[in-house]
């Protein structure tokens, strides 16, 4: 089994702190070992009461939990005073999986989760061995020393964050935007994550967050893609949220968990969204093969866990048909295609076919769209799904678009990966 381990407080109402965080990360399938490092008086309204354990207690539940397992990564939580971050990072400094700091300062109902000189001891000594930081703005705000007011500032802070080499993830939420944009800094490079606004954020949002993106590094999960996976499911839980008392919703930590889908309620959903997507699809992109969308279970192994149109989608009377209905393992080729990807990233599920253009594909490098090619004459007799994990290999992650040029006997063609039919349609929605 996959274990991951979470150091952070306890919070009663179980909605935030240690109780999320083993909801979410069982949802995505990891399990959870806990260190504790607080236990509060909390509810959806107020925090009336915060303890922090003793630090060789803190010490005593982290040792009996490294001296078992082989935990993939670690995530930390509320860690309250500068004498808990010393004893903590002191343990951990010598592990080498990875580690999300979720640097907790202020209770999702306001009230403050930290005593003593916090952060200093966040910047001196947390900091330098996590691999990623997942501040809100006023939580960056503290540990950077600028004021955020903009997306401008966001990049400037973590810049600063992030200057000795360690990624930073700072979350939008609170910034004044129409849509929220989070902030990623890795490798000295700047990503944006553009998502709607919902209404706000509940109750243990940012420290589901974080374990979802610790769940995903222990399952080997690259850390873009982790944190990738994370922001979906983030939206989700946070769409999803619900009421347990008088105050704040709690965020849908185990949104995962939440329904199981049958086979039928996938192909009723899939017919309605690819009905949807062909509205905005150009008639110049069906191929001369025609086109498929497929789907595949979050649990997929062979085309037969793969949906797709049963006759294709072409072209009739100048726009795109889809010619059948939805079926398990109607489409065998793209098929492959999508369970070679969610090999290397179990979220990518979704992918579509689109006539090779050379235009087309320059506007999706404009909007800034992760691109790379494979060469089909240099594996002639390579299947899609072949063809697609070397692609993925040389690049070091799944892109959003593979093209090659073709061969004598195939034409070239352009197919886009998502997450599902809805992540397609928004990546369409860039380029039409």
């Amino acid at each position: 089994m996959i274990c991951s381990l979470s150091i952070a407080g306890s919070d009663p109402i179980g909605g935030a702190g240690i109780q999320a965080d083993i909801k979410a990360m069982t949802s995505l399938g990891v399990h959870p070992h806990t260190v504790i490092t607080a236990i509060t008086a909390q509810n959806t309204v107020s925090v009336s009461s915060v303890m922090p354990i003793p630090c060789d207690m803190i010490i005593a539940q982290l040792d009996s939990v490294l001296a078992d397992s082989d935990v993939r990564s670690v995530k930390t939580g509320m860690l309250y005073s500068p004498e808990i971050v010393r004893a903590v990072t002191d343990r951990l400094s010598d592990l080498t999986v990875p580690m999300v700091a979720d640097p907790v300062m202020i209770a999702g109902v306001g009230d403050s989760l930290v005593s003593g000189d916090f952060v200093r001891s966040i910047k001196k000594d947390l900091m330098p061995i996590c691999d990623l930081i997942t501040p809100n703005r006023f939580e960056a705000e503290a540990i950077s020393g600028i004021s955020i007011r903009n997306e401008d500032d966001a990049m400037r802070a973590c810049e600063l964050m992030g200057k000795d080499g360690n990624s930073v993830y700072l979350k939008g939420g609170h910034i004044d935007s129409v849509n929220v944009v989070d902030i990623l800094y890795h490798g000295a490079e700047f990503k944006r994550f553009e998502y709607p606004r919902l209404e706000r954020a509940g109750h243990g949002g940012g420290c589901t967050l974080s374990a979802y993106i610790a769940a995903n590094l222990a399952k080997g999960t690259d850390m873009i893609n982790s944190i990738l996976n994370a922001r979906d499911m983030i939206q989700r839980s946070i769409a999803t949220m619900y009421s347990v008392g008088k105050g704040a919703k709690i965020v849908n930590s185990a949104v995962n968990m939440r329904q199981v889908y049958t086979d039928d309620d996938i192909t009723k959903g899939m017919g309605a969204a690819i009905d949807s997507l062909l509205k905005i699809v150009p008639d110049s992109w069906i191929p001369p093969v025609g086109m498929n969308i497929a789907y595949g279970k979050a649990d997929a192994k062979d085309p037969d866990d793969v949906a797709a149109v049963s006759g294709k989608i072409t072209s009739s009377n100048g726009r795109p048909v889809r010619n059948g209905d939805i079926r398990f393992g109607a489409a065998e080729h793209i098929s492959y295609m999508i369970l070679s990807a969610m090999r290397f990233d179990p979220g990518m599920r979704s992918a579509i076919n689109i006539q090779y253009n050379d235009d087309v594909l320059n506007v999706m490098e404009e909007v800034g769209m992760t691109i790379t090619s494979v060469d089909r004459k240099k594996y002639p007799d390579a299947r899609l799904g072949e063809l697609t994990a070397f692609a993925i290999k040389d690049l070091g992650s799944v892109p959003d678009v593979i093209y090659d040029l073709g061969t004598y006997k195939r034409g070239p063609m352009i197919r886009m990966l998502g997450r599902d039919i809805a992540d397609l349609r928004s990546k369409i929605e860039q380029i039409v």
